[in-house]
C-alpha cells in the first residue's frame, strides 16, 4: 500500500528576501557595534549572520518531472511534486527522484522455451516512477529492482511459449503483440512495490541459441520445402482433375481406366517435377 503524501513548501523567493534582510541587519549591527565598541552588539550581529547562513541551507529547486521527498531525522514528512524554487527547514533532507519515462534493455538471456529448446531472448522495458515513496523506501535500489524483475519476468514468459509452431498456437516468433502484452502485464504485477508503472514492454531480440541455430534452420527449411511441395501437389491434382473433366465433357478422347491412370501419372510427373520435363512424342496410336 502506498504511503506517498503530497505536501507543499514555502516559496523560495519570499524566504530569500527575508534571508537577505537578516544578512543586511547582521552586517549593519556588526559595523555599528565596532564603531561604538559595543561587544554585545557585535556578538549578536555575528549570531544573526550565522543564523542567516544556516537558513540559506533550506533552499532547493524541483525541476519539471522530478519530485522531492522531505526527511527530517529519519522521519518521512511528505513529497513535493510541483516544480519551482522552494525553502524548507534546513534540517530536512530533500531527496530528489526523477519521474521521467526511462528505457531499459535487459541482457540477452539464454532460456529454454516451452519445448525445451535453448533460445536467446531480450526485451526493452519503458517505465517511470509514479510513487516516489515506494521507489525510495520500499526497495533498496529501484532501478536495479526493475532490471532484475524484468529479466525474471522475461525468463518466465519464455518458458510458457514455443519459439515457433502451428498457426493456431501463440508463439514467441509468430505472435509478438500477444507476447509483448503478456510481458507488460506480468511486469506490472511485479513492479508496484517499487512505485513503478510499466509504459511499454516488447521483445528486442529473439533467436535460437548458437549451439542449435544451424540445426533449427535446417528444420525450418525442411518444413518450408514440405509445405511448398504440398501446395504444388494440391495444385497439380486440381489441374489433372480439371483436364480429365474437360476431355470427358467435350468428347475429345475416350480413355479407359488404364489410360486415365497413365495420363494422371504423366501429368503429375510433369507438374510436380523440380526440373523441366522432356516430352516424348508418340507417333503411333494412343495404345502403342
Amino acid at each position: 500500500m502506498s504511503k506517498n503524501r503530497v505536501v507543499t513548501a514555502p516559496s523560495g523567493w519570499l524566504m530569500i528576501f527575508v534571508n537577505l534582510l537578516f544578512y543586511a541587519g547582521a552586517v549593519t549591527m556588526f559595523v555599528n557595534g565596532i564603531r561604538a565598541e559595543m561587544i554585545l552588539t557585535v556578538i549578536i550581529a555575528v549570531l544573526i549572520f550565522i543564523f542567516a547562513a544556516f537558513m540559506s541551507g533550506g533552499f532547493f529547486i524541483i525541476n519539471p518531472n522530478y519530485s522531492g521527498l522531505l526527511i527530517l531525522f529519519g522521519r518521512y514528512h511528505g513529497t513535493i511534486q510541483s516544480n519551482g524554487f522552494f525553502w524548507t527547514n534546513p534540517f530536512i533532507k530533500v531527496t530528489k527522484i526523477s519521474l521521467r519515462v526511462r528505457n531499459q534493455e535487459t541482457n540477452k538471456l539464454k532460456v529454454n522455451e516451452k519445448s525445451g529448446n535453448p533460445i536467446d531472448i531480450a526485451a526493452v522495458v519503458v517505465w517511470r516512477v509514479v510513487d516516489p515513496y515506494n521507489a525510495q523506501f520500499e526497495v533498496d535500489e529501484f532501478t536495479e529492482y526493475v532490471s532484475v524483475q524484468s529479466e525474471s519476468a522475461l525468463r518466465n514468459l519464455a518458458t510458457h511459449y514455443y519459439y515457433d509452431g502451428e498457426d493456431h498456437e501463440v508463439t514467441l516468433r509468430g505472435n509478438t503483440d500477444e507476447v509483448n502484452r503478456r510481458l507488460q502485464e506480468e511486469l506490472q504485477e511485479r513492479l508496484p512495490r517499487a512505485g513503478v508503472e510499466v509504459v511499454e514492454a516488447r521483445l528486442s531480440h529473439l533467436a535460437y541459441a548458437a549451439e542449435i541455430a544451424s540445426e533449427m534452420l535446417r528444420r525450418q527449411q525442411a518444413a518450408a520445402v514440405v509445405a511448398a511441395r504440398k501446395k504444388i501437389v494440391e495444385g497439380a491434382v486440381g489441374m489433372v482433375e480439371h483436364a480429365l473433366e474437360e476431355l470427358g465433357a467435350k468428347d475429345i478422347v475416350v480413355l479407359d481406366n488404364e489410360r486415365k491412370a497413365a495420363m494422371v501419372s504423366n501429368l503429375m510427373v510433369v507438374l510436380c517435377s523440380e526440373s523441366s520435363a522432356t516430352p516424348v512424342v508418340n507417333t503411333g496410336t494412343l495404345y502403342q
